[in-house]
């Protein structure tokens, strides 16, 4: 999926949200353990719920690799299932010498090989360019590189400095070198609210995908006051909040109503902006 194309999804569906899949069999309602695949029918029920209030899907890998050859085959059967203008975010946090990242390239870009051709991936750029640049081999396949996190060991080192810039502006500044606005994105974290103003000055134009609003605390209007730009540029990430809305038979239609709420303050955030 290009730039253009996924800022006319968020322009069409007045939206700009992203449905976190962190899907736990000790977490999801208790009716579904009867299924052969309880994860598979949670995440079904999911994107059945909300896929016309979101503009993308985010499955953490870990959730399902801990399960072993189940989880996998639980991973690319959600990635098949979400509807292909949608999205799709593997969230793996990879990254390490070329070959071997060449390698998760392949595994999260190349259906042919691996049966999953998501749209981005997470990437950890603490092993430099030779990295990350394996991923950008694949026409309209994303980077989305970890720059400014929500956890709260964050500051041990991205806010560190080096020079005159701390870590984390450094990775802003030094990746562009590595790709264009076209094919590399940033999480930047929601509970650094007024930092998004500090991350525009080094990345105006790129695509942020923003965790930790939600459960983890973040600010919608704050992030969007620093950080929103011309064509919108935000992918604000929900996962708990709304999958985990619900433990009863309805949860699809109590995570439906939690993901709704969100997409009605976006949209009127946008029509403000003068986006939609």
């Amino acid at each position: 999926m290009t730039k253009q194309q996924l800022f006319e999804q968020i322009q069409k569906k007045r939206s700009f949200l992203c449905v976190g899949l962190d899907s736990s069999l000790d977490k999801i309602p208790k009716h579904l353990l009867k299924y052969e695949n309880p994860i598979l029918e949670f995440n079904k029920q999911i994107i059945d719920a909300t896929k016309d209030l979101c503009v993308a899907y985010k499955p953490n890998t870990a959730f399902y690799e801990c399960y072993g050859k189940k989880g996998w085959e639980t991973l690319i059967d959600t990635w098949k299932y979400i509807p292909k203008d949608i999205f799709s975010i593997a969230d793996a946090k990879r990254g390490d010498i070329g070959n071997t990242s060449a390698m998760y390239a392949e595994t999260f870009f190349n259906e042919a090989s691996s049966e999953m051709s998501f749209d981005s991936v997470t990437v950890a750029p603490y092993m430099g360019s030779d990295s990350v640049t394996p991923f950008l081999t694949f026409k309209d396949k994303w980077v989305i590189l970890l720059a400014l996190t929500s956890n709260s060991g964050h500051a041990d080192f991205q806010l560190q400095k080096i020079g005159e810039d701390k870590l984390f502006e450094k990775v802003l500044k030094t990746s562009q070198t590595w790709a264009t606005k076209e094919q590399m994105m940033y999480v930047v974290g929601a509970t650094r609210g007024a930092a998004f103003g500090d991350v525009r000055k080094l990345a105006p134009d790129h695509f942020l995908l923003v965790p930790g609003v939600g459960a983890q605390g973040g600010d919608l209007n704050e992030v969007c006051k620093y950080g929103l730009n011309a064509q919108c540029g935000l992918l604000i990430n929900s996962s708990r909040g709304i999958i985990y809305a619900g433990q009863g038979e309805d949860f699809a239609e109590k995570a439906r109503a939690e993901a709704l709420k969100l997409q009605k303050e976006m949209e009127q955030i946008l029509e403000k902006a003068g986006l939609v």
